[in-house]
């Protein structure tokens, strides 16, 4: 672009930065990488990724203390990770003490990390549950209202036993009425 232009006055350089990278679109992109980037310690270094994050932000918002940047970094890290970083300093400090104690904390501790246990693999273990039923032997289907094994309760001809049981009941007060005459 020197080579373009030429020798320029400072305030025209100044101009001709803010023209091409302090747009919207620009901010919208760098808003979104911020907003993007969450700390992962397999894939992240400490250091890179601190730095990047706060090269974003200051960009982005240049007259935004340091102290509020580094809180919104740490948002980034994670609940056990930003515990652990913001308890061992008395803020305000500089983003090298947040540095190294990252750095500390993913190399010397497991805070942070994802663990999780592979899959057992029936066929790899040594051990053989032994079966105590066989699949294929089942109870016969019967009809909870019949008792009977040639229909199922939903299509039972018969009435419930609970309506057997009220007529049984109303039989039995006639049957007394009648010999009481």
């Amino acid at each position: 672009m020197r080579q373009d232009h030429g020798k320029h006055s400072w305030p025209w350089w100044k101009e001709q930065i803010i023209s091409k990278w302090a747009n919207d679109s620009w901010r919208f992109k760098m808003e979104s990488y911020f907003e993007e980037a969450i700390f992962n310690i397999e894939r992240d270094r400490p250091m890179s990724w601190i730095l990047k994050q706060k090269d974003r932000l200051t960009s982005l918002h240049p007259d935004m203390s340091e102290a509020l940047v580094h809180k919104r970094i740490l948002r980034k890290c994670g609940g056990d990770l930003e515990h652990a970083i913001r308890s061992r300093f008395i803020e305000p400090c500089s983003t090298e003490y947040y540095i190294n104690a990252m750095e500390e904390i993913t190399t010397r501790t497991k805070i942070g990390r994802n663990w999780y246990k592979p899959p057992m693999d029936n066929k790899t273990s040594g051990k053989q549950i032994p079966k105590t039923h066989k699949p294929n032997e089942k109870a016969p289907l019967k009809s909870h209202k019949c008792g009977s094994t040639s229909n199922l309760s939903n299509t039972c001809p018969k009435k419930k036993r609970i309506n057997e049981i009220e007529i049984e009941k109303d039989d039995t007060k006639e049957t007394k009425d009648v010999s009481l005459n």
